[in-house]
């Protein structure tokens, strides 16, 4: 059986939104209306910081050309790591980085960071994310779109493609 693109289709890979979300913290941080969802929780919990620096670090090892990297990595210092950081991180005080590192940046650098704070949401706060108003009511208005009568027509009109 596949799909309207042709590709094999399974239960799996047609997870959307919310179910996809609910899956794995990964999912939801694959999809970027997840990723907004998951801010929006995190904001009100007083914590995005978590998640931005997560995407700062995911961005960070894409990064191309010492110069480049030098710039931001020193942002995401600035920004999270250091003392006087805007939105600084909890991390363990022994994994902290010197600025000194910051003179030869490399795309893993904060890679051990990134892991606890990974973890940090990931036991912490997704859970909570998942019994939130935010995601319930996301979820919500999805099964309403998906039960409307356009959404059943179309479901209909496919399934009688497959089975003719």
């Amino acid at each position: 059986i596949n799909d309207s693109e042709g590709h094999p289709s399974s239960s799996h890979q047609s997870l959307k939104g919310t179910s996809k979300w609910a899956t794995s913290l990964e999912n939801l941080l694959e999809d970027p209306e997840g990723v907004k969802r998951f801010r929006e929780f995190l904001k009100k919990e007083f914590s995005e910081e978590n998640v931005l620096f997560w995407l700062a670090c995911e961005e960070f090892k894409k990064t191309q050309g010492k110069k480049q990297m030098q710039e931001k990595a020193k942002e995401i210092y600035m920004t999270f790591l250091s003392s006087k950081a805007s939105s600084q991180v909890n991390v363990e005080g022994q994994s902290r980085l010197s600025e000194t590192i910051l003179e030869t940046p490399h795309p893993l650098m904060f890679q051990k960071l990134q892991d606890q704070i990974f973890n940090l949401m990931k036991y912490d706060s997704y859970s909570r994310f998942l019994k939130s108003d935010i995601f319930l009511n996301h979820k919500k208005c999805e099964e309403q779109e998906e039960n409307s009568p356009e959404a059943q027509t179309a479901a209909k009109r496919a399934s009688r493609i497959y089975n003719t």
